[in-house]
C-alpha cells in the first residue's frame, strides 16, 4: 500500500512539473543584427558653383620698336631711349566674381580616380597703366609716353582630372583660356601733344594650367543645410569647397602706333611709326563653392 502512495506522489509531482514546463517562454533563435551599409560618396555627376579669383601677373612686359629712319628716326628714338624698348606691365586685384559648370566621372566610388570637364568665366576687370619720361634732351626737354593695358574677364575651358579620398579631391587641370583684353600706347611730343597713337581691343585666346583641390561637406553640415537652391525646388547631392591655382597665357599682340599727322608745336612733325608688342600671361588664386548633382 505504501509502494502505490509513493508511486502515485511521484506521478503527480511529475505532471505537475510538466505543467509549469508548457507555461514557461520558448526558447527562440537569436535574431541577426540589421545591417546597414554606410553610403559610399562619389563625385560623379555635374556640378554648378561661383568663386572669386585673385589675379596677379609677374612676367608681363611692352616691348617697343621703331620702324623709320627718315624723316622721323623711330628706330633711333628707341634706341637712344627717347622711346622705352621696354616697359613691364605688372597687374594684380581681386576678381570681383566668377562662376562655372561642370561634369565629373568618377571610376570607383569612395576612392579612386577621378576626370571631368570645367568651364568658367571671371570678371577679372584689372587694369595697369604705366608712364615713361625719356632722357633729357640738348635743348632741355623730355619726350613722354603712355602705355595702358586691361585683362577685363578671362575664362577657361579645362579637363580635371585627379584622385579622390573619399569626401577630397586633389586634381590637375588644363585646356584652353580667352579673355577680352585693352592695349594702348601714346607718344607725346616735348610739348606734351599726342603725336603717335596705337590701340587695340578684341578677345584673345590662349592656354591655361593649374590644379586644385575639392572637398565635399557632410551632407548634415550647416553650409549644406544652408542650401539655397532647395529653395526653389532644386534638389543636390552635395555641398563642395575649393582652391584652385591657375596660370593663363593669352598670348602676344603687335599694336601699331601711328603718327598722328597733327602739326607739332614743338619739332617737326611726327612721321612714321613704331610696333608695341603687348603680351597677357598672369595667374590667378581662387575660391569657391559649387553644388553638385547626382551622375546619370
Amino acid at each position: 500500500m505504501s509502494n502505490k502512495v509513493l508511486l502515485a506522489g511521484a506521478a503527480a509531482a511529475l505532471l505537475s512539473g510538466a505543467a509549469q514546463a508548457a507555461d514557461l517562454p520558448r526558447r527562440m533563435e537569436p535574431v541577426p543584427p540589421v545591417f546597414t551599409p554606410v553610403p559610399v560618396f562619389s563625385w560623379t555627376g555635374f556640378y554648378a558653383g561661383l568663386h572669386t579669383d585673385y589675379v596677379f601677373t609677374d612676367r608681363q612686359r611692352i616691348v617697343t620698336r621703331g620702324n623709320d629712319v627718315t624723316p622721323t628716326d623711330t628706330i633711333g628714338n628707341v634706341r637712344t631711349l627717347r622711346r622705352a624698348p621696354v616697359v613691364s606691365s605688372v597687374q594684380d586685384g581681386f576678381a570681383n566674381v566668377g562662376g562655372g559648370i561642370g561634369y565629373n566621372y568618377q571610376f570607383t566610388p569612395g576612392s579612386g580616380f577621378v576626370v571631368g570637364l570645367q568651364a568658367d568665366w571671371a570678371w577679372t576687370d584689372i587694369t595697369k597703366a604705366i608712364s615713361y619720361l625719356g632722357p633729357v634732351q640738348p635743348n632741355g626737354l623730355q619726350d613722354p609716353s603712355g602705355y595702358r593695358q586691361s585683362l577685363d574677364w578671362l575664362g577657361t575651358v579645362v579637363g580635371r582630372a585627379g584622385y579622390a579620398f573619399d569626401r577630397l579631391f586633389v586634381y590637375g587641370m588644363g585646356g584652353f583660356a580667352y579673355g577680352s583684353v585693352d592695349y594702348r600706347a601714346n607718344f607725346y611730343n616735348q610739348a606734351n601733344v599726342l603725336a603717335y597713337t596705337g590701340r587695340y581691343s578684341d578677345i584673345e585666346t590662349g592656354y591655361a594650367y593649374g590644379g586644385g583641390i575639392e572637398y565635399a561637406l557632410p551632407a548634415d553640415s550647416f553650409f549644406s543645410r544652408f542650401n539655397v537652391l532647395s529653395l526653389v525646388g532644386i534638389q543636390t547631392a552635395a555641398v563642395t569647397i575649393k582652391a584652385e591655382y591657375l596660370h593663363y597665357d593669352l598670348g602676344r599682340r603687335n599694336v601699331l602706333v601711328n603718327n598722328t599727322g597733327l602739326v607739332a608745336a614743338a619739332g617737326p612733325s611726327p612721321r612714321g611709326s613704331y610696333t608695341s608688342r603687348f603680351e597677357t600671361e598672369g595667374n590667378l588664386v581662387r575660391a569657391g563653392f559649387s553644388y553638385k548633382f547626382n551622375g546619370l
